[in-house]
């Protein structure tokens, strides 16, 4: 029958012991995206304008950065995780699963920490 014991199949556990973690936060990733996207959006839609010194004054807030940084870090770990079953899916040669892997999270983990960066410039004032 395979697939491990049945013990397994009844703790949702599949043959790498992971059973659907890799799904779930895939979906909370989404779900937070989904509440924080919306929160964004509204709150643009009642700022006066969206000129650049309001939304940069809008941004300073310390609820306001922390939704956006928290908007940036789980879109790009949503990317990875989406991205990452791709590859392990359609990438069949070690070597070029291997290099894939490793530029999806040099990307992943580049854009991330940028758009974190600049949420903290401009949070704290030193934007130019």
């Amino acid at each position: 029958m395979g697939n491990g014991t049945s013990i397994g199949k009844v703790r949702g556990l599949g043959i790498a012991q992971e059973g659907a973690h890799h799904w779930l936060v895939q979906r909370f990733t989404a779900i937070g995206n989904l509440l924080l996207g919306l929160y964004l959006v509204f709150a643009f839609i009642f700022l006066p304008d969206l000129s650049y010194t309001t939304v940069v004054g809008w941004i300073s807030g310390p609820v306001q950065a922390t939704a956006v940084a928290l908007f940036v870090f789980s879109t790009f770990w949503h990317a990875r995780l989406g991205l990452q079953v791709l590859i392990e899916d359609y990438v069949h040669s070690a070597g070029n699963k291997f290099a894939a892997m490793t530029a999806l999270n040099l990307f992943t983990f580049a854009g991330g920490a940028f758009g974190l960066f600049a949420i903290a410039r401009l949070a704290l004032g030193v934007a130019a």
